[in-house]
């Protein structure tokens, strides 16, 4: 391999940190060139990630040149403005082509755009592929041409038209020029200290990291998936969305096991479509806020703007400790501070208690996500908000206000989940744990529980806050069933 000649071909990762699967890196490769992989930590650009998103990409960033280092490579780590560092980069190295994979949120498409244009004019080939999407944003259009709104009839023209790439394995071996400085990962500090409060964190970030949860939810999740996916309690979910939001492993790869698994009879063909269009949702949101930017801060429907949001600091307080009273809703806020992770029926309750019950904007509960959730997605994040509040595209009716006894009670009936993560509550029988405002005083001494004291009561009571945010929801005009 140290016979390599040619100038180096820059591959700069972003949310691409795998070998398997990329295209800009298999591009690179059949260069026959030397190779000089780059991650370029850009304080400026964009929103900054989240304190779990910047966990997990200490973890993958080390995966990452851990891998590389096995193939006679290394990861070269550089922080500060993205065509700054290119440029001193290109200067160092004598590249003249960069290779990397397309990011589609708007100001980062434009900002890939305004680099390649400005390295082309000096002589530097700039080359961009899909690999984090089944298909590019623009390449899914209603009949008419534009971009689709409602996810049925975008999933059933993405089937119909997103052709798979070729499966590319990683490459056996890389050669990287030895004299390319780069900054040790230590001194980013992207792990927490004083308080490390990700010690509940189990999750194993990287490449490997990706392929394990997929043949482990391949052979235990997705056989019961579309039922059990509901279910909090129960191990039936993929857990893949921070390997796919990282880029550790491709959406197709994930998309194409389950329909294999499938067709091998290892699990039936509903349940593998059933994580398809799962898969899907997340191809909706990214073409979406490619296309309306504006969603990120503003409701897809504007007429949601109008909405009479309240400033309720401590209830907002109460909601981010797993402290509302509601059993169901803090089994969910608790998992999340816990594990930087939330099962997604859970999310739903908790997201439509923040926006519907206490009335409080579903920015401020995106922020937090954002912060807290090592999946942390912006299109995914900002479209499951609207969808919840009723201000996004093809989102949930606004009289849909979930009920969190019912939904505890219909999809977590034994209490597993709920004594998980509320403890206090676990000597509760099934009958009263889901609404313990409601048991008997004598059921609640025998738990040890004393409500206001071991528990908090309920902040707020359901029915006044259906009727309350009813009204809210009506006032705003258009606002329709």
């Amino acid at each position: 391999m140290n016979t390599v000649a040619g100038r180096p071909v820059i591959v700069w990762f972003r949310r691409d940190l795998r070998l398997a699967d990329n295209p800009a890196l298999a591009q690179a490769m059949a260069s026959g060139r030397p190779i000089a992989p780059v991650y370029i930590l850009d304080p400026q650009h964009g929103r900054p990630p989240g304190a779990a998103s910047l966990w997990w990409l200490d973890k993958s960033l080390r995966a990452l040149d851990a891998d590389l280092r096995r193939r006679g490579s290394r990861l070269i780590l550089r922080r500060g403005d993205s065509e700054a560092e290119l440029r001193r980069l290109i200067d160092q190295t004598g590249a003249d082509t960069v290779m990397m994979n397309r990011l589609f949120e708007a100001d980062a498409f434009a900002r890939d755009a305004d680099i390649a244009h400005a390295l082309k004019a000096e002589g530097v080939d700039c080359k961009g592929w899909n690999g984090a999407l089944l298909t590019r944003p623009g390449a899914v259009q209603t009949g008419s041409g534009g971009p689709y709104k409602v996810f049925t009839p975008f999933f059933r023209t993405l089937m119909e038209t997103a052709e798979p790439p070729p499966p590319t394995p990683a490459p056996d071996a890389i050669w990287t020029p030895d004299d390319i400085a780069g900054d040790a990962i230590d001194d980013w500090r992207l792990h927490p200290t004083r308080p490390d409060w990700s010690r509940g964190f189990d999750w194993t970030p990287g490449e490997d990291g990706a392929q394990a949860a997929l043949s482990a939810f391949m052979t235990r999740g997705l056989g019961d998936y579309a039922d059990g996916r509901d279910r909090p309690a129960q191990p039936a979910t993929s857990r893949l969305s921070p390997h796919l939001h990282f880029g550790e492993i491709s959406p197709w790869r994930a998309m194409t096991a389950a329909r294999e698994a499938a067709a091998s009879g290892l699990v039936s063909a509903h349940q593998a479509e059933t994580f398809v269009k799962e898969i899907g949702w997340r191809e909706f949101s990214a073409h979406l806020m490619h296309h309306f930017p504006y969603i990120v801060d503003r409701a897809f429907r504007p007429e949601y703007e109008a909405m009479p949001w309240r400033d309720d600091t401590a209830g907002f307080d109460a909601w981010t400790q797993g402290r509302t009273g509601y059993p169901l809703v803090d089994a969910g806020m608790r998992q999340l501070w816990v594990t930087g992770w939330m099962h997604n029926r859970a999310r739903m309750v908790v997201a439509s208690f923040l926006v519907k019950h206490l009335l409080i904007d579903w920015r401020r509960g995106e922020a937090w996500f954002w912060d807290t959730l090592v999946d942390a997605d912006l299109a995914s994040n900002v479209q499951n908000w609207q969808w919840v509040a009723g201000s996004g595209a093809d989102a949930a009716p606004y009289f849909r206000i979930f009920n969190p006894e019912t939904q505890s009670r219909k999809f977590d009936a034994g209490g597993a989940y709920l004594r998980r993560w509320v403890p206090e509550l676990a000597r509760l029988p099934d009958r009263w744990i889901h609404a313990p405002w409601s048991a008997p005083t004598e059921v609640l001494q025998a738990a040890g529980v004393r409500l206001g004291h071991t528990y908090p009561r309920p902040i707020i009571d359901h029915a006044v806050a259906r009727d309350r945010a009813l009204g809210a929801l009506k006032s705003i005009a258009g606002a329709q069933e």
